[in-house]
């Protein structure tokens, strides 16, 4: 299906959130309906964990309360996302198929009562959730209040993983599919190694508890093996209901938040991408991590808009210390959603549960009713939304590209690597953070996709590069574009093996260097960099210093003290037309600005000058550009724009005040440039 067709019919911005009626009495569904109204809410998610009440015994469906509620629904103009009860199944499963529950790496079968807790592999699960979700789709095919199809609910949480015997067997079939001989599977996993060769096939099992690591590159395929097991369990129910329904099919996506998905790889089996987001509460700055997330889930979608199906209106509950919202962050996260491609606003969930282990979960409806300050701001959002609505379907345009490859976060963060303070999320998040204060808009890219339209092309933590990723970037660079490498990226190749001619090898040419040793410090170790380029400037490093080996780079600065010192630190190469970059040492989010204002004048990229508490994003419609700025700060910030911003109906002729705390979304001429960069 286009974009277009797969895009759920619900006029304007679509607003809701996870409905779990079953919880409730009957007459509680119509208090639900007018408060949803009021609200503004016009999609809710239903059906996800009712798979108990839909078929209560084997082969006995019960879909008369999914009428009444659906009937109820669409009465009162809103619209349906209805899910398959997959992700829980009923108590009569497990107790007919013990064998269909998952066992982990230690061996322990796990037991019912919570999610998430049956075998990818098991033929039984498959079975019954293919036919539910037929049955399901035979039903309600044609009924005018489902307007999407929910398959499951994140997938690889809390299970992905899954070591019981049937696993085992699903995967040597993979394997032998994937390599076809034995001496294939041997190469690839480097077997000599510690005398693990394999001369049957039945002799390979899987990479659970050992007495010391297991070989990296078995568990590399084990994850590729996962992922690839959960998206079979995704497609037989899509297809399933294919059958029967036209309308668009997706499942929830977790981005930069759950690990064992390849969403690269998802986002080409689902009609529109939707994702869950919430907020690390041990992260001051967490609506950093919000917006990247927000990005790369738009990215996996190819730029197109999708759906935010669930954050939360304050606290979750399953977290350390479950912190709450404080007043307007909830409308600063929705609003940054929708800044960054969202045309969908959804909630976990409508009314809060009383029982059960989400119980203390914030809600749109929350355990305080109606008169609580939460429902205010649910209802003061759906106002926004609708006058939102011009903003559906425009599209964010960036011109610096963040490299994100899920198999190389799959590799990089396996054990005995040279430092455990090195790790895929923190510098992915580091480098985003840079670009996030200086109010740069970007998207995410695989080291494989065409990155010609980019200005830059930034890799914070490629570690797993293949030869034909890094061939990619290297005429990448040729033709005129810029790239910024970060330490320990080209490192290995797609079996987790170190590319023939040492560290960094494969990225030699548009780099201008090698590694020929690893220098990580000690934990708690600190060092310095001596920017020599330009005015001196004296940079804080920490965890890692590389030994650079030049081959043509330039050296823009050096390390000044630690187990590098004297030897280059950050290097710039010129090859072809364009120029390669290289950071062989940690820094942080401040002390990279440095780095980034030269790699910028290289790239041709011109920074807002914002305040780094003001995030701006524009959208680009087809006739005029959404300009969505979000204030962080306490204080009231300027944005050069000419415009009306369409949830106050400020007009401005080129500059609009957001007060401390506050969003605008301002409907403005075409402007010249595609980002707030």
């Amino acid at each position: 299906m286009t974009a277009a067709a797969s895009w759920p019919s619900v006029e304007g911005l679509a607003y809701g959130g996870d409905y779990n009626p079953e919880q409730w009495p009957r007459e509680t569904w119509d208090e639900d309906v007018r408060l949803m109204r009021e609200a503004g809410v016009n999609l809710v998610s239903v059906g996800i964990f009712s798979w108990a009440m839909l078929e209560p015994k084997e082969g006995l469906y019960d879909f008369a309360w999914m009428d009444e509620l659906l009937d109820l629904l669409h009465a009162n103009g809103i619209a349906a996302d209805l899910g398959t009860p997959s992700v829980s199944p009923p108590a009569w499963f497990f107790h007919q198929y013990p064998q269909a529950r998952v066992t982990d790496k230690n061996g322990t079968v796990m037991g019912f009562g919570s999610r998430g807790m049956a075998s990818h592999a098991s033929p039984e699960y498959r079975e019954a959730i293919a036919r539910m979700a037929g049955e399901l789709a035979k039903r309600y095919a044609d009924h005018p209040a489902v307007v999407l199809w929910h398959v499951h609910n994140e997938y690889g949480v809390p299970v992905g993983e899954d070591f019981g015997p049937r696993a085992v067997e699903s995967w040597r079939r993979w394997l032998q599919e994937r390599y076809s001989t034995l001496e294939g599977l041997n190469a690839a996993w480097g077997t000599a190694f510690w005398g693990q060769r394999y001369g049957d096939w039945e002799h390979v099992v899987a990479p659970a508890a050992t007495p010391t690591i297991a070989n990296p590159a078995m568990k590399l395929d084990w994850a590729r093996f996962t992922d690839d097991q959960l998206r079979e369990c995704f497609r037989i129910e899509r297809d399933a209901i294919r059958a029967h329904a036209t309308q668009p099919v997706t499942t929830n996506f977790m981005a930069h938040q759950s690990w064992n998905t390849d969403l690269w790889k998802w986002a080409q089996e689902v009609d529109v991408v939707s994702d869950d987001h919430y907020l690390w509460s041990p992260d001051p700055d967490a609506h950093v991590g919000l917006a990247l997330s927000a990005d790369l889930t738009r990215s996996v979608a190819g730029g197109k808009p999708w759906m935010l199906m669930e954050h939360s209106t304050s606290a979750v509950n399953w977290q350390g210390r479950n912190i709450a919202k404080r007043p307007g962050e909830m409308r600063r996260n929705a609003v940054t959603h929708l800044g960054r491609g969202a045309d969908a606003i959804m909630f976990f969930q409508w009314r809060a549960s009383r029982s059960g282990a989400e119980k203390f979960h914030s809600a749109m409806l929350p355990h305080a009713g109606a008169s609580s300050r939460v429902f205010r701001e649910v209802v003061e959002l759906g106002g926004h939304l609708k006058d939102a609505a011009a903003v559906q379907g425009a599209e964010v345009q960036a011109d610096v590209a963040v490299l994100y490859d899920w198999e190389s976060l799959w590799a990089q963060d396996l054990e005995w690597r040279p430092s455990d303070d090195v790790q895929f999320r923190e510098r992915m998040r580091t480098f985003y953070e840079r670009l996030w204060r200086d109010n740069v808009t970007v998207d995410f890219a695989h080291p494989s996709h065409d990155l010609s339209r980019y200005k830059l092309a930034v890799a914070p933590a490629s570690y797993l590069l293949t030869a034909s990723s890094a061939a990619n970037l290297t005429r990448y660079v040729e033709g005129g574009g810029t790239l910024l490498v970060n330490f320990f990226s080209a490192i290995v190749d797609e079996n987790d093996a170190v590319h023939e001619g040492g560290f960094v090898a494969p990225l030699r040419d548009a780099l201008g260097l090698t590694v020929e040793e690893f220098l990580p410090l000690r934990e708690g170790d600190a060092a310095t960099v001596r920017w020599t380029r330009g005015a001196e400037v004296e940079l804080p490093s920490d965890v890692w210093q590389d030994d650079i080996a030049l081959a043509g780079a330039e050296v823009v600065a050096e390390h000044a003290s630690g187990p590098g010192a004297g030897r280059p630190a950050i290097t710039r190469n010129t090859h072809g037309q364009g120029t390669g970059w290289y950071v062989g040492t940690r820094l942080s989010v401040g002390a990279l600005r440095t780095v980034f204002d030269a790699v910028y004048a290289d790239a041709g990229i011109e920074t807002s000058g914002l305040p780094e508490t003001l995030e701006v994003v524009t959208r680009r419609g087809a006739a005029e550009d959404f300009v969505i700025a979000v204030n962080h700060g306490d204080d009231a910030a300027r944005v050069p724009v000419a415009g009306i911003d369409l949830l106050t109906g400020t007009e401005t002729d080129g500059e609009l005040e957001v007060p401390g705390g506050g969003v605008a979304v301002v409907r403005a001429s075409r402007m010249s440039g595609g980002g707030a960069d």
